[in-house]
């Protein structure tokens, strides 16, 4: 018998710290355009099912818990098109604390990524909610009330909510991220993508890169600006999203499975 591992094996979580790792030095080293230009994409995307998130839950009378998870399963589309069409999120390259930890990259690599992607995924958020505002489907329409009623709330959130929900959500989404080096297929990483989504949705957690959209676009349909409520959202569940995928994520695994251990 072939002692090949059976192409369907899950990929043990000790491999997947590894792998992780490896992908983290890579993009930590990627050219300024190709970064720039994937983050962009990837704030596109995500703002993609914070569209379908918007329209989905909509006229729902379903109650609040079946509306969520429906809508979290449509906001669900955001995280599979950037994993598989490939692009760069600043949440989920929370996840590069890992090879930092490991000494693989510098802290001025590790910032120059997240600032890269970070203003990529803003170009290409806001610029979806430029271009959905132009297409008039939310003029007066009840999908425009309701990306107005979702801007509104996110602006008012307080300061500490705002980074606890940050946290919360970051944990599920890099996780799903890192779940995805377990699978084989692109069945299987749509399959791990889908339940964390779902539920840091369904929860009412906080991810910045879909507030670039959200809000902006709530702003452009008629939502009262409030420049401090955007500017202290985004701030907070950032620092949030920072706290939850890099310590309670990245900086965990690499204590369990890549720090030296010291004989």
């Amino acid at each position: 018998m072939s002692n090949e591992p059976h192409p369907l094996d899950v990929v043990s979580p000790a491999r997947i710290a590894q792998l992780v790792e490896d992908v983290a030095v890579r993009k930590a080293k990627l050219g300024f355009v190709q970064v720039f230009a994937l983050a962009v994409l990837a704030g596109a995307f995500i703002a993609m099912g914070a569209a379908f998130f918007t329209a989905t839950i909509t006229g729902s009378e379903l109650g609040m818990g079946p509306t969520r998870l429906i809508g979290g399963l449509a906001f669900s589309l955001g995280l599979v098109l950037v994993i598989i069409g490939g692009a760069e999120l600043f949440t989920g390259n929370s996840l590069i604390v890992l090879a930092r930890a490991d000494g693989r990259i510098t802290w001025g690599q590790l910032l120059r990524n997240w600032g890269i992607v970070y203003v990529g995924n803003m170009v290409g958020g806001v610029g979806t909610a430029v271009l959905v505002h132009l297409t008039g489907l939310l003029d007066g329409s009840d999908v425009g009330a309701t990306a107005i009623s979702v801007a509104e709330a996110k602006m008012a959130l307080p300061a500490s909510e705002a980074f606890f929900r940050g946290v919360l959500c970051n944990v599920l989404v890099c996780l799903a991220v890192w779940m995805c080096f377990a699978a084989h297929s692109v069945s299987g990483k749509m399959a791990v993508i889908v339940f964390p989504i779902t539920a840091f949705v369904a929860l009412g957690f906080e991810h910045s890169v879909a507030n670039m959209y959200m809000i902006p676009v709530g702003i452009l349909a008629g939502a009262e600006a409030d420049v401090a409520g955007l500017l202290g959202n985004l701030l907070f569940v950032t620092l949030g999203n920072v706290v939850g995928g890099g310590v309670l994520v990245a900086l965990v695994y690499w204590l369990i499975y890549l720090r030296p251990v010291k004989g």
